[in-house]
């Protein structure tokens, strides 16, 4: 492959105006050639001259006028009567007209940008040059209110039934208000039959939840072991001339201190930087973290989008905006502490291309690189192992939904636009679509690829966390249990099984534990008599089966957890899970608590805590500054 004519002739004209260096322009040339993007491209992925010095000469090359739409605003106006996605696409945008003639800014001069402004806007037009940022931002600028209004209520609008706007819909109040009626009056004239009846339901979903876990983890076990191989081979074959543009959202708030780790993050990944398309995604008020994304001074790759101050403040809804501005074939999410193995944008194209047609989305694993540092950065790395490891590729197996991780998750941005992408009101929104991707037809894989993340020091800070994931899981429950017959064809009977003990089960357990641990206490001190006449045999029996065996059993799979990645010191701090399932327990009260006073509210997870994060953004500052030449 050789380097096309528009490519060579502003490579020379860079380097006689001293711009590059020829051993800067020979490689930049080989990264064009074995990238198969242009020059242009490659120039953007590196920092050898600064935006406004390479469209200076692409002007010059193209003898077209350069234009500074920040000090030259664009007619907003005008902007808005086109289409704001083909707009972003082609990186050509109408600024004005005077005497009937429009004035098309584009930052991709050459032919085929010409076709496409004569067969869009006519022929009578002037053209001039501008950077993406300025192109970028002005249709942030015109599209700030449509799109932060998309952003927050396009799912809402266009499918109700789907949105978590409405925490409870009438239907599920009647139905509550009729199983609270049915109790109060059981107990009321039938006390120690509606007690019984009660400890049998619930006695029955701990049997179901522990054994549905259990089968998980024996089918999750070995269920990727062969394709793992496969997508790793095909992977390791893919050419970089053949791999799609990546867009990566970073959702960050009030987070300036991880950005160096980040950054260094993403520039590690075995992909070709000139087709990664990087947006940090900050609130538009939060300058601290905006001024330090500015100081680093980042590659042309990474663009900072500011979302409009709105209610709900939500990651998913600052998502839904960036995704406007989104110029991929596939998207990922990466949350600003996460360090993704290197092949894994690679893995998950080569796990695209061996998946059914219908894959949506891909699932990447997580766990924590600060997984020894405490009790309790232990005790989430053998969560996040059993879950992730284990759990996950259970479902796959069984083609049970599955609950997407808030990072990590790979999608086909066709389909991501399609079902309106993220829930602004569903605080656990990666969980939510993961359902709805199910619903709809779609399928969900999962891969041996991690991402590694800075697991919770501070126990009120994970608590803090872990409610508002709850939370966001009693929200997806109540928003795919209003139709129960739609799910059931949506989903089969398999998947609703999976639904209600991995979605239900996940938050009922912990909200359930504390009764079961008063009557085990209540037994140990007073004797069987006091809670005999509530407990027949069998349900007795079942009981103890749940509490010996069930228990013992969730410990063990938390102890074996870590085998998978040799992790072995970590086995033995599983006995101690009893005190994470007490953590477990006040979060899933706090989350209770907030679903009903204060449902949308998005709980800030602080990062940056721990002790390894001060080396990490040292060391990433570091590469930084020693990658600028």
């Amino acid at each position: 492959m050789l380097l096309d004519a528009e490519s060579e002739a502003i490579g020379t004209l860079l380097l006689e105006r001293g711009l590059l260096s020829p051993d800067q322009l020979d490689a930049a040339e080989e990264l064009a050639i074995s990238w198969n993007v242009s020059l242009v491209k490659v120039l953007q992925a590196r920092r050898w001259l600064t935006s406004a010095q390479l469209y200076t000469q692409l002007a010059l090359h193209y003898d077209l006028p350069l234009i500074n739409l920040v000090e030259n605003r664009a007619d907003d106006a005008l902007i808005r009567k086109y289409d704001p996605r083909m707009m972003n696409d082609q990186m050509a945008v109408p600024i004005g007209v005077k005497d009937g003639v429009l004035t098309i800014a584009t930052s991709r001069p050459g032919p085929a940008t010409l076709l496409h402004i004569q067969d869009t806007y006519g022929r009578d037009v002037e053209i001039v040059v501008a950077s993406p940022f300025d192109l970028s931002w002005s249709l942030q600028r015109a599209f700030r209110e449509q799109h932060s209004h998309e952003a927050v209520f396009a799912l809402a609008e266009i499918d109700p039934e789907m949105s978590a706007q409405q925490v409870v819909t009438p239907p599920q109040v009647l139905v509550i208000y009729l199983v609270l009626s049915a109790f109060l009056l059981g107990l009321a004239f039938a006390p120690v039959v509606t007690l019984i009846v009660i400890n049998v339901f619930l006695t029955l979903f701990y049997t179901g939840n522990f054994l549905f876990k259990a089968i998980l983890v024996w089918v999750g076990g070995a269920a990727q072991e062969s394709s793992s191989q496969a997508i790793a081979a095909e992977a390791a074959l893919l050419r970089d001339e053949d791999l799609p543009v990546y867009t990566v959202l970073v959702p960050m708030f009030r987070e300036p201190e991880v950005l160096p780790i980040l950054t260094k993050a993403l520039r590690d990944l075995d992909y070709p930087l000139a087709k990664l398309d990087i947006k940090i995604v900050l609130e538009e008020g939060d300058h601290e973290t905006i001024d330090a994304a500015r100081k680093l001074d980042l590659e042309a790759v990474f663009e900072i989008i500011r979302v409009p101050a709105s209610h709900p403040q939500t990651k998913p809804k600052a998502c839904n905006f960036a995704l406007r501005y989104s110029q991929g074939d596939f998207l990922v999410i990466f949350d600003a502490e996460d360090k993704p193995e290197p092949d894994q944008l690679k893995k998950v194209v080569a796990a695209f291309n061996q998946s059914p047609k219908n894959t949506a989305c891909i699932q990447c694993r997580l766990n924590y690189y600060n997984a020894r540092e405490n009790w309790l950065t232990r005790m989430f790395t053998l969560d996040y192992s059993l879950w992730f490891d284990l759990m996950l590729p259970g479902l796959e197996r069984l083609g049970v939904p599955i609950p997407l991780g808030g990072t990590s998750n790979h999608f086909r941005m066709d389909v991501l636009r399609e079902l309106n992408a993220w829930d602004p009101f569903n605080v656990t929104e990666d969980a939510d679509l993961g359902i709805r991707l199910t619903q709809k037809g779609y399928r969900v894989g999962v891969i041996d690829s991690t991402t590694f993340e800075e697991a919770n020091v501070s126990i009120p800070n994970w608590i803090r966390q872990r409610s508002r994931w709850v939370k966001g899981y009693m929200q997806t429950f109540l928003v795919h249990s209003r139709r129960p017959v739609h799910l059931w064809r949506s989903i089969g009977t398999a998947g609703v099984l999976g639904f209600l003990f991995f979605i239900g089960g996940t938050f009922m357990s912990g909200l359930l534990n504390p009764l079961f641990w008063t009557i085990f206490g209540i037994w140990m001190v007073f004797g069987a008599d006091v809670i005999s006449p509530y407990f027949p045999l069998p349900v007795l029996y079942l009981s103890l089966l749940n509490l010996l065996a069930g228990n013992g059993l969730l410990i063990y799979l938390t102890m074996v957890a870590p085998f998978r990645r040799r992790w072995t010191d970590l086995a033995p701090w599983g006995i101690t899970v009893v005190g994470y399932w007490v953590l477990m327990t006040i979060a899933s009260y706090k989350a209770l608590s907030q679903l009903i006073f204060n449902p949308f509210y998005w709980e800030k997870t602080e990062h940056g805590l721990s002790k390894f994060t001060a080396d990490e953004v040292a060391e990433a500052s570091l590469e930084a500054e020693g990658s600028v030449r």
